[in-house]
This record gives C-alpha cells, sequence and structure tokens, in this order.
C-alpha cells in the first residue's frame, strides 16, 4: 500500500507540526533533511553486525560456571525485628 492510498498522509501530519516553528529552526530542518538524501555519514568502520556475537572462551561451559559459581559472595544479614 503506497502513502498515497493512504486516509491520512503523514506529510500532512508533519506539517502540522512544522508550521509553528521559527522560520530559524525551519531553515536547520530544510539542511538536515538534505544532508539525509545525500547518503549516509562515514562510520568508524566496524559494522554494527561486529557488536553481535557468542562470547569466546576458552574454557569450557562447565568451567565457566564453576568458575562463577566460586566467586559468588552472600553479604545478606538478617535484622531481628
Amino acid at each position: 500500500m503506497k502513502s498515497a492510498e493512504l486516509k491520512f498522509n503523514p506529510i500532512d501530519g508533519y506539517l502540522e507540526l512544522v508550521k509553528n516553528l521559527s522560520t530559524e529552526r525551519k531553515a536547520e530542518l530544510i539542511q538536515r533533511l538534505s544532508d539525509s538524501l545525500k547518503g549516509p555519514k562515514k562510520t568508524n568502520g566496524k559494522p554494527a553486525k561486529s557488536l553481535y556475537g557468542a562470547f569466546i572462551s576458552k574454557k569450557s561451559a562447565e568451567e565457566i560456571i564453576t568458575e562463577l559459581k566460586s566467586n559468588r559472595s552472600f553479604n545478606r544479614r538478617i535484622e531481628k525485628l
């Protein structure tokens, strides 16, 4: 379904929001929209996909679990009422 086929045109909604902005803010919005059409900004070189993945370790799962359990400390004190 194209936006022209919708009963509510999102552009009209945005124009309602923009109509009360100052001239400077409208010019800033136009500039930002123009910049967004020019293409994506340069990134730091790392793809976002590199942020996801499995935990890498040479230890087995059992060793990791044992280590985690041994490092637990419980400082719970029960106070008398």
